[in-house]
């Protein structure tokens, strides 16, 4: 049975950046169905990425503005266009900034996902489908990010940059799998790959810095370094398994010679994590039931507070902010 609004326009709120470093200020936006092979999702919760911040920061990039942002976030299916045979309204999902279309060459090979379709494109503020957004208000086009745009209440996803997930999933948790947990978890899983009793070095200690020491902690590795410029971090870092730290600013030596010594020539695996949006991956087979995702989770605002979010990811005192969008 068809959703009561499918197929029409949804208005709503969602949180617009409507210029570089601007607060956020919470708008109602009118949200268009979805058009063959999209997804409109009910977000219930979303998460602020470092990512986010980046890109309304609009330091080292083209500005596109005005603009909805975010991309961690889960929800229910809405309604989906034509053509989505998957998915079905009241499904719970997750959006993905880097989809599948599932026939392209990467994505039928086991070692990429860097889809020739939708692979990330920072600077498009459309859908893929027709060109324009899905977003207004008055009338004005309102600028998509990373074709999630997880800062609105409704939100309208290609098919592809859709994840189904269990119906029993806490949403308020799984949200932050979408990006940094998946990520930093996946560069050690499935690229790394360290084995038992293995020496692993993690370069960074933020979100997805965590994540990485987080799966080096499952794969069995006996000694796990952090290295980060933050020596606040070290205390908290302990709880993902990392049991050693690194100040590069306390030594004199290059920081690779400190480790080399600490290590008898060297650790087995190094992963950097230090905030290269490019070495992204996604990596959801690489959370299972050892993974603690409360953890990450530092804070949680309603979404009318969203611009806390920010300022605690500015100040460095979050992980993970959750944002609850759905007022419960």
């Amino acid at each position: 049975m068809a959703s009561s609004t499918a197929g029409q326009v949804i208005k709503c709120k969602a949180a617009v950046a409507w210029g570089a470093g601007e607060p956020l200020k919470i708008e109602e936006v009118e949200v268009a169905p979805p058009q063959a092979m999209e997804v409109r999702i009910k977000v219930h919760y979303t998460a602020l990425c470092h990512t986010d911040l980046y890109f309304w920061e609009a330091k080292g990039q083209t500005p596109l503005f005005p603009r909805i942002l975010g991309h961690e976030a889960a929800g229910v299916v809405e309604s989906v266009g034509e053509g989505v045979t998957d998915l079905k309204e009241g499904d719970s999902v997750l959006p993905v900034f880097t989809g599948e279309c599932g026939e392209c060459r990467h994505c039928k090979s086991e070692e990429s996902n860097m889809c020739d379709l939708l692979r990330i494109n920072t600077d498009r503020g459309v859908m893929i489908n027709d060109g324009k957004s899905r977003f207004s208000i008055n009338g004005k086009p309102i600028y998509h990010f990373l074709g999630t745009s997880t800062f609105s209440e409704y939100t309208v996803v290609h098919v592809g940059c859709v994840a189904k997930i269990n119906p029993e999933a806490p949403l308020n948790k799984v949200c932050i799998l979408s990006c940094g947990v998946s990520t930093g978890m996946g560069a050690t899983l499935n690229v790394a790959k360290p084995k038992k009793d293995s020496t692993v070095a993690i370069f960074g200690l933020g979100g997805v810095g965590l994540a990485a020491a987080e799966g080096a902690r499952i794969a069995g590795a006996s000694r796990i370094i952090g290295i980060d410029l933050n020596s606040d971090r070290f205390e908290k870092a302990k709880l993902f398994g990392v049991t050693e730290f690194i100040n590069p600013l306390e030594h004199q030596k290059p920081i690779q010679q400190v480790i080399a010594e600490k290590t008898d020539g060297g650790v087995d695996y190094s992963i950097e994590c230090t905030g290269n949006v490019k070495a992204m991956i996604q990596a959801f087979e690489s959370c299972h039931d050892k993974l603690e995702l409360e953890k990450f989770i530092t804070h949680e605002v309603s979404f009318a507070d969203i611009n806390k979010a920010f300022d605690y990811m500015i100040k460095g005192e979050s992980l993970r902010c959750v944002i609850n969008m759905i007022g419960n």
